[in-house]
């Protein structure tokens, strides 16, 4: 377990890392039908192995990707469907990974509306940029940068979605006032994230290969709404979608953190860490 204080750099640079090699494990079991090993479940897996990340899309609506975008999702909900997307409207996606919820955005607003997906990591933008030309989509545009900087201009989009990436910022209070500063008034914020319902383990917190499988970085409920709240949304909703159970987490990234906990803590824990459909409103 690579235990150490976390900030920013240090976080960027490792989901960075394994974000790449998880694009690069897909390029290999795309054109061999192989899948290798390089560090378990939670860094390497694709959509259908992690019990976090599978079964999230129907099959209309992977009918209308490419396979790549299906298999590059690290997504623990499927916010283009919980959005409510309009024709016309503009959205974001923070952290779009391979592109599947850009996509998928861009085909339910329509070639009168327009979609962004923003994220840090060459090798996802490639991918997306790949399946967006596979796709034949031209209503997107994807944008390097980190989410607690959007580069985009104030007012500019009406839905900023995300999928289980601001839990991975180690400053979610600066993602949610940039998520609030590029939302038009009356703009929606819709994002699926892991929430967990109770204490986090101060072990857990420390674990770096905890926080790349998204589960070291999870908000308590209340602290999601406080920080909402704080950077000016209103109509603020948690909703939870999903509940998994210890071996669960374990098998999404988190296993060496969850080996050090005792009987007491792992009790617990089971059953909760949740995916959440979290909404909020900028105000008219």
């Amino acid at each position: 377990m690579t235990t150490q204080p976390i900030n920013d750099e240090q976080l960027r640079t490792l989901v960075q890392e394994r974000y790449t090699q998880s694009i690069a494990q897909l390029n290999v079991v795309q054109t061999t039908g192989r899948q290798t090993g390089c560090c378990g479940s939670g860094c390497c897996s694709t959509t259908a192995a992690d019990p976090v990340t599978s079964n999230l899309y129907s099959d209309a609506e992977l009918k209308e990707l490419p396979i790549a975008a299906a298999l590059a999702s690290r997504g623990c909900g499927n916010p283009t469907a919980l959005a409510e997307l309009h024709p016309g409207e503009k959205v974001l996606d923070l952290g779009s990974g391979g592109g599947i919820d850009v996509l998928l955005s861009a085909h339910r607003v329509g070639p009168t509306g327009f979609a962004y997906g923003l994220d840090m990591t060459d090798a996802m933008l490639e991918a997306a940029e790949r399946n967006r030309l596979e796709a034949g989509v031209e209503n997107v545009r994807f944008l390097k940068g980190i989410i607690e900087a959007i580069p985009l201009p104030d007012e500019s989009v009406d839905v900023v979605i995300s999928n289980c990436v601001i839990n991975l910022s180690a400053d979610k209070g600066q993602v949610l006032r940039e998520a609030y500063r590029v939302l038009t008034p009356g703009g929606r914020f819709a994002v699926s994230d892991i929430v967990i319902q109770g204490h986090l383990p101060e072990s857990i917190q420390q674990d770096m290969e905890a926080w790349a499988g998204c589960i070291a970085g999870a908000l308590g409920e209340d602290t999601y709404r406080q920080l909402l709240a704080e950077a000016g949304f209103t109509a603020i909703d948690i909703e939870v979608t999903r509940r998994y159970s210890l071996q669960e987490v374990a098998e999404s990234g988190a296993s060496a953190a969850i080996a050090t906990l005792s009987l007491v803590e792992r009790d617990q824990l089971e059953g909760a860490f949740v995916s959440a459909f979290i909404r909020g409103q900028k105000p008219q």
